[in-house]
């Protein structure tokens, strides 16, 4: 009984690797250029949608920080948390939007960052 589940599992972790192989040597053989392509529209995504999804996070804390003003001392306080959590939010975005194209290029093996073709 035993050695009839250690063979059961030699068995799926051969087929295991035998399929991230076929699928390495498939993704080898049909080029880099889908791969290129793919990140290209990546970073474009990536230059059209953070930019100003990080605007909207510097209104929205300029909202939230003001209209906890009108408040008590503890929604005060949970209102700059949120605000300060808002920026800090749209400081990450722009470094993201900023990096991506160095690391996408990095990722398609290009040894430098991606011109994004928008």
């Amino acid at each position: 009984m035993a050695l009839s589940n250690i063979l059961k599992q030699k068995t799926f972790f051969m087929l295991v690797c035998a399929n991230v192989a076929l699928s390495f040597l498939f993704a080898a053989s049909t080029g880099t250029e889908y791969l290129e392509g793919a990140l290209n529209q990546l970073c474009c995504d990536l230059q059209n949608l953070i930019p100003v999804s990080a605007m909207l996070l510097v209104i929205a804390a300029g909202v939230i920080y003001s209209a906890g003003q009108m408040f008590g001392a503890e929604t005060r306080a949970r209102a700059n948390v949120w605000a300060t959590s808002c920026l800090t939010g749209a400081i990450i975005g722009i470094i993201i939007s900023q990096v991506a194209p160095c690391v996408l290029g990095q990722i398609a093996g290009l040894g430098t960052c991606i011109t994004c073709d928008c």
